[in-house]
């Protein structure tokens, strides 16, 4: 199998956020995924570009857009984007119809990537995975599991994504 080099976009979410202390909100900080890759030797070449610190539902068409144009325009055609759960499936789609001919998977976390039990390591993981063995299209990896990003919806209730 050829090594192609992924590109990962950063944009905030649960999988990036911190908690201070006691009185303190969680806030999205400088993104661990760097640290996180570092820690599993991804041995596979890859680049880092941290696009912005949002959670997913303060994101804005604007933003969305953005994140499609940098993939669109990097040199890399396996690109995993790091996302909030709330909204990925509308990322999903945005990507979907502006990036013809890249595999973008787009995972996140339902717990912060500081915390000792969670599940970002592993869907992270999954990322890399998918993007380096699917076609062209748009995918959601979390849980273990992988999506077809046009056609899958979260499912709050149950903590987790569902197919349609």
């Amino acid at each position: 199998m050829t090594q192609q080099p992924v590109l990962v976009l950063t944009t905030g979410g649960t999988i990036d956020k911190a908690y201070f202390d006691a009185l303190s909100e969680y806030q999205i900080v400088e993104s661990g995924i760097p640290a996180l890759l570092a820690e599993a030797r991804v041995a596979l070449p890859f680049r880092v570009v941290e696009l912005m610190r949002k959670d997913s539902l303060e994101l804005t068409e604007a933003d969305r857009d953005l994140i499609a144009r940098i993939a669109l325009e990097a040199p890399e055609s396996r690109i995993v984007v790091t996302h909030g759960t709330d909204t990925m499936t509308e990322t999903a789609k945005v990507l979907a119809a502006q990036l013809p001919g890249k595999t973008v998977v787009l995972t996140g976390a339902l717990s912060p990537a500081r915390f000792a039990e969670t599940d970002a390591p592993f869907n992270l993981g999954m990322a890399f995975a998918t993007a380096q063995v699917a076609p062209p299209g748009v995918y959601i990896a979390m849980s273990g599991e992988v999506f077809d990003g046009l056609k899958v919806r979260k499912d709050r209730a149950a903590g987790k994504f569902v197919s349609l």
